[in-house]
């Protein structure tokens, strides 16, 4: 049962419901090796969507432990293997260097040397980490984003509060809110913590920020107040705390993931080569990465942007500071600030005053040495990156505004200049608009939330009203009926429904809906209706679930449900069968297959009703076995059910056993290749002017998106009539 028997130890671990716990996320299997965080991570979603609670704590916070397990040792073991006798690399040839260059003096040294790092690295890391290594522990890049978003922390809030751990619960949203600040979901979660009785002000803590965020933003307050003798411990632990989270990210930069993107990247291009030409891209791959760090130590979890001139401005904090008690020291602040902007005319300033006020020089009394090592080392990995955008076409992006002009080739200055004019290094990056503005504006006047994920019992599902006014539903009613009538129908023409012999099923397309306006069969206000509607809900759904990532149409379907008078009579099957609409279901189990014949592409799920003048046909959720109802939803117009389209949803629909029952289907991507190209063609042949009579009407007449076929054991299992465990 998803491979959760192996994982027994860690539910022993687990304390009871209720039981008090330390803050944070203590380990769980202290002195054993970490485990893959991938299958982990796997596991605990596995566990999460079969409802297993305390599995998928377990399961989800050791994914997370993995994680910083592998990043650590990673980090140990590359500063006890470079610190190690011998372990210095020969310099190579320079750029200027001949042809001829002592290749045989430096290339087996080169070479000897790299396979003694490579034998220390691996011992280390199959001592940290058990047998296999890093290697055994690799993050695909689709994990570390992730991780990055701190997805866990949303599934782990969920868990917990079904555990009654409240405490922990709030920590878990807080945790994930701070990085997802827009996320308008988890804002309302966080209302709902905030209001219960076992959640205190304390319990909003953040599980994952770095600590080096907390001193800086305290420093900057006590400097704001004057209060510089009490701000400089916590600037001077900005700092450092600051360079040890570049180190972290540089040691992650020499991982496997960063050779696989080398190895993804030079097959994308095409390019091929020997040896030498695998070692250059990787390394070239490596400096990217680490060139990146400070950008990525910069950027306060949840902002889009890294905080401009994030090393240079805390020297410049810290000589300030200290030029009110110590000046020597404020004198090595400065001069490290000169390191990076030698011409800066207000720190030669300071300097000169310091020097003035010290007096007699004071030998030894230079920049600090922290920052002197890290500029060198970045001056010296940007000189190399210049010399293959030069020489090797490679591509390389300076996210530094420091960096000497003598350092760039002269034949790039130019582009170079023009691309970091466009860059938002010299001004403040922009601030998201307040979370009322989101609210107010993409939910659309008059649209109220019925019903949140937590009251329909699961997750990244909402219930919203008031989308169509009465008319507007009137108008998509009509256009369904005169498609009808025309007997030109696209989808499934009125025949028996694919999922029940006791329905007829009826479909129309946005493009064929604008062919028969243009024909004239049906009106052309239904039509451009439907298109807009089909719009207002992708920016509705996006806004809720998916506020930083935009969200694409993938295919929109005006669907009707009839009942077939005289075989209602002890009915028993569904209008529906349980499934979910981006992988192939099996309730036996409860694993969900994302391959085809599943789409796999879609992301989210809409359905817009139309009318309740008709008997059954709600709307039903389901757990993973697809008999254990969790919530249901009663259509109305104007009503709109979105929720995300994969394993965490199953759903199905409830016999229509009389009447007719319309709707409108919408299926939503992250992926533009897979955006709903009908949808454009159909608004500009309604935006195109009349036609002369005799010119006829396109007869393409494109076949709708077909049903998924699931396996016949899955289906059959899936079109039994669920239990009922609790209705809304």
């Amino acid at each position: 049962m998803f491979r959760l028997l192996q994982w027994l130890p860690l539910l022993l671990l687990l304390p009871p419901p209720g039981s008090p716990e330390p803050p944070g996320l203590a380990p769980l299997s202290a002195g054993a090796p970490p485990q893959a965080p991938d299958l982990l991570y796997a596991d605990g979603l596995r566990a999460y969507a079969a409802g297993a609670w305390a599995p998928a704590v377990a399961l989800l916070r050791e994914a997370l432990r993995s994680r910083a397990a592998l990043g650590r040792a990673r980090l140990d073991c590359g500063a006890r293997c470079a610190a190690e006798p011998g372990a210095a690399l020969p310099a190579s040839p320079g750029p200027d260097s001949g042809p001829g260059a002592a290749r045989g003096a430096w290339e087996p040294l080169l070479l000897r040397a790299a396979l003694r790092r490579a034998e220390c690295l691996t011992q280390c890391g199959a001592r940290r980490l058990g047998p296999g290594g890093a290697a055994r522990l690799r993050v695909g890049s689709a994990l570390q984003d992730a991780f990055r978003r701190r997805e866990p922390y949303n599934y782990l809030q969920r868990a917990y509060y079904q555990l009654k751990k409240l405490d922990l619960a709030a920590a878990a949203a807080h945790t994930f809110f701070v990085a997802n600040p827009t996320h308008l979901q988890m804002r309302e979660d966080m209302a709902k913590y905030r209001r219960m009785s076992g959640v205190r002000p304390q319990s909003f803590r953040d599980l994952e920020t770095p600590p080096y965020w907390a001193a800086y933003d305290t420093g900057l307050e006590l400097l704001g107040h004057q209060e510089a003798a009490l701000a400089l411990p916590w600037l001077e632990e900005a700092l450092q705390e600051s360079l040890a989270q570049v180190e972290s990210c540089r040691a992650g930069c020499e991982g496997p993931e960063e050779q696989q993107k080398a190895e993804e990247e030079a097959e994308g291009t095409g390019s091929s080569g020997g040896l030498y030409e695998a070692i250059a891209g990787h390394w070239i791959g490596v400096l990217r990465c680490r060139q990146r760090c400070v950008g990525d130590t910069a950027t306060r979890p949840g902002r889009s942007f890294p905080v401009p001139d994030f090393l240079p401005s805390q020297l410049r904090r810290l000589h300030e500071a200290h030029a009110q008690g110590n000046l020597s020291q404020a004198v090595e602040n400065v001069l490290s600030v000169l390191l990076f902007y030698p011409e800066d005319e207000a720190a030669r300033k300071a300097l000169d005053q310091y020097q003035a006020q010290l007096g007699e020089p004071r030998p030894g009394l230079g920049p600090r040495e922290d920052i002197q090592r890290f500029v060198l080392r970045s001056l010296g990995e940007k000189r190399q990156l210049y010399y293959a955008m030069e020489h090797l076409g490679a591509s390389f992006k300076d996210p530094d505004p420091w960096t000497p002009a003598a350092f760039i080739p002269e034949a790039l200055r130019e582009k170079l200049r023009e691309d970091r004019e466009k860059t938002p290094w010299d001004r403040e990056p922009p601030q998201p608009k307040p979370l009322t503005h989101w609210k107010d504006v993409l939910l659309l006047e008059g649209v109220t939330l019925t019903q949140d994920a937590r009251q329909l019992n699961g997750s990244e599902r909402a219930v919203l009203d008031g989308l169509l006014t009465p008319a507007e539903c009137g108008v998509l009613l009509q256009l369904a009926k005169d498609a009808a009538e025309s007997g030109a129908r696209s989808g499934y023409q009125g025949r028996r429904s694919p999922h029940t012999p006791h329905e007829r099923f009826e479909g129309l397309t946005v493009l064929k809906a604008a062919q028969l306006a243009r024909a004239g069969v049906v009106g052309s206000q239904g039509a451009q209706l439907l298109l807009e509607v089909s719009e207002r809900v992708r920016s509705l759904t996006q806004a809720y679930f998916s506020p930083d990532r935009p969200l694409h149409l993938s295919f929109t379907h005006l669907v009707c449900r009839s009942a077939i008078e005289g075989e209602q009579a002890q009915r028993m099957d569904l209008s529906h069968p349980v499934h979910a609409d981006n992988c192939v279901l099996d309730p036996d189990t409860g694993e969900c297959w994302r391959e085809p014949p599943a789409y796999t592409y879609r992301d989210y799920s809409g359905l817009l009703y139309l009318n309740d003048d008709f008997q059954g046909g709600h709307l039903f959720f389901t757990e993973p076995n697809a008999l254990t109802v969790t919530a249901q939803v009663r259509p109305r117009c104007g009503r709109l059910v979105a929720f995300s389209s994969g394993v965490e949803n199953p759903h199905g629909v409830w016999a229509v056993t009389r009447g007719r029952r319309c709707s409108l289907a919408l299926w939503h991507t992250w992926a533009p290749e897979h955006g709903e190209q009908e949808w454009t063609e159909a608004k500009e042949l309604l935006q195109e002017p009349e036609k002369e009579e005799g010119e006829g009407m396109p007869s393409r007449d494109p076949a709708p998106e077909p049903p998924s076929h699931r396996l016949q054991r899955v289906q059959d299992k899936a079109g039994k009539p669920p239990r009922v465990r609790e209705e809304l």
